[in-house]
């Protein structure tokens, strides 16, 4: 298997025959560089690579700039799970604990009574928000009854979470009927028949166009260049120092004082700390 090569890559991809679209991406470094500024829990680990690639999957659906915020939100031990991406295929995710958690917990013990959010933010233009219920056992089985009911277009989604080569990845595929009305049910059953026959090691490991003909090799499959796929942030001291002036003067000067006339700030995504004092804040204010 060539592991290195299609590794934190995008590929959209045709069939030419029979008016369906798919897409596959796969996530190394940019899942590693998720997690590594936290020890969430591995069922949490897993939650969030299933939604990194579900967010990365749509964002490549954008037919403009913008971005998309995939958000599960609940009463359970984990009270937010956020993953955001870009039509540029930048992505950052985070996940806040508010109880214990056991790795043999299903979607519904972890997040409890909860909701998935979809926002999708256009550069210029409307926001958009979609809100779908948490009845089914996975976020992919979710999401792609949002397809379905948002664009009425036949949509299957499988995506995968794991180990390959004693790290982390995550990866997925996404089949959908074009939208123009040309593609048949039947051939859309037909190719997501094939693809619901995907190993793990294959997802993880080949190459995409491998990983195509293994699954497709009587198709005619026409590939499009990748986009890379990398893990960004964007936080900075200029957005931390705007937090932080949102709150009193009398509760900075407290704090100041309680922390020995320094406040840290840690970014939830990427864990990079801020430093303010009396002076830094002064020159904010100014």
């Amino acid at each position: 298997m060539t592991y290195q090569v299609d590794n934190d890559k995008l590929y959209r991809y045709l069939f030419k025959d029979r008016a369906v679209r798919g897409e596959w991406v796969r996530l190394n470094n940019t899942f590693i560089d998720t997690l590594n500024t936290h020890e969430y829990p591995q069922v949490v680990q897993n939650l969030l690579g299933e939604m990194m690639v579900a967010t990365n999957l749509l964002t490549a659906t954008l037919k403009f700039n913008g971005n998309i915020t995939v958000q599960v939100q609940g009463d359970g031990p984990l009270k937010l799970a956020l993953v955001n991406g870009t039509d540029s295929q930048q992505i950052r995710a985070l996940a806040r604990l508010q109880g214990e958690v056991h790795n043999e917990m299903t979607l519904t013990e972890l997040v409890g009574k909860g909701v998935l959010v979809i926002t999708i933010a256009p550069t210029e233009g409307e926001r958009y928000q979609g809100v779908i219920a948490l009845d089914k056992p996975t976020i992919t089985e979710c999401l792609e009854d949002y397809f379905i009911r948002s664009e009425q277009l036949q949509t299957q989604l499988l995506i995968r979470t794991g180990e390959f080569e004693g790290k982390p990845v995550a990866a997925g595929l996404l089949l959908q009927i074009m939208p123009d009305g040309t593609g048949s049910q039947e051939d859309f059953e037909h190719l997501a028949t094939l693809a619901a026959t995907v190993k793990d090691d294959e997802l993880f490991g080949l190459t995409a166009e491998e990983l195509l003909y293994r699954l497709y090799h009587e198709e005619t499959v026409e590939i499009y260049p990748p986009s890379a796929v990398e893990f960004h942030c964007g936080c900075s001291l200029e957005r931390s120092g705007a937090a932080l002036l949102l709150i009193s003067d009398e509760e900075i000067e407290e704090i100041l004082q309680e922390h020995g006339g320094s406040i840290d700030m840690q970014c939830e995504c990427c864990g990079t700390h801020y430093f303010f004092n009396q002076e830094t804040i002064e020159k904010l204010k100014a």
